[in-house]
């Protein structure tokens, strides 16, 4: 994923810091071999990039890959939270907090560090747009599971709320995108749409999401913020949270209230 945001964004004439640690499928190892091929690739379609092998998962580790953008191009006008991985936490009875220390580092803090470093940067030039990574496991019952992932993803689903409001009136957007695509990660995912026949036919190619992304970062966007976008199948749908007194369980609350 993060590869096809790089990518797409560079032949839109960015220059990209392409930050990944090349860990194995639970956040372990390091191998700087991915985040280098990336940059080979964009630069050999005449685009400019820069590895950063920075550990992100703590605010600092967010904060050092915005510098890393500052000191090789002057400015910082996107952000792009997508690093993450998605096992372990335990379950609600046998929960292992180093695991979900770790999830919630490289999801929330990550996301955290990185806005709270470039916000300032982009609240001088008037223009920003930061894009994070949630996911419906969140808070849609339908994909529930995964304790520390999806807490870790609420957290960032909250977090991009908060700072689009807290960058409404310094022309900085922050949007979040919940992605369905193809690719190594989507391996563990508990949805066996992604093993194979539910997903025949279907666009699950991550161009597709990165090309969503790239749209939240561009002047065109500048009106949208504060929204999450499920992007998968080929297709873009909103999600949105309302409060409201029209639902079966309202109306048994209140008889039940009335009758207490």
């Amino acid at each position: 994923m993060g590869r096809a945001h790089a990518i797409e964004l560079a032949a839109r004439g960015v220059r990209v810091v392409v930050n990944d640690l090349g860990t194995d499928l639970d956040g372990r190892g390091n191998d700087d071999a991915p985040a280098h091929a990336v940059v080979g690739e964009i630069e050999a379609a005449g685009g400019v990039a820069v590895v950063d092998t920075t550990d992100v998962a703590s605010i600092a580790g967010g904060a050092a890959a915005v510098a890393t953008a500052i000191a090789a191009f002057g400015r910082i006008d996107i952000v792009v939270n997508n690093a993450g991985f998605a096992a372990g936490g335990g379950t609600v009875e046998q929960p292992v907090e180093a695991e979900l220390d770790d999830l919630l580092g490289v999801h929330f803090k990550a996301t955290v560090g990185t806005m709270s470093a470039a916000f300032p940067a982009m609240r001088s030039q008037g223009f920003g747009r930061i894009v994070n990574t949630v996911s419906e496991v969140a808070l849609d019952a339908r994909f529930a599971g995964g304790l520390g992932y999806g807490a870790a993803k609420a957290a960032v689903w909250s977090a991009t709320l908060t700072g689009a409001r807290e960058g409404a009136d310094a022309g900085i957007t922050v949007n979040a995108v919940s992605p369905g695509a193809r690719t190594r990660l989507s391996a563990l995912a508990l949805d066996t749409g992604f093993r194979g026949g539910a997903s025949d036919g279907l666009d699950l190619g991550p161009e597709h999401v990165a090309r969503v992304v790239a749209y939240l970062a561009s002047d065109a966007a500048a009106d949208i913020t504060g929204r999450v976008i499920h992007v998968a199948g080929g297709a873009v749908r909103e999600y949105s949270t309302t409060r409201t007194r029209r639902s079966e369980l309202v109306a048994r609350l209140e008889q039940a209230l009335l009758t207490d």
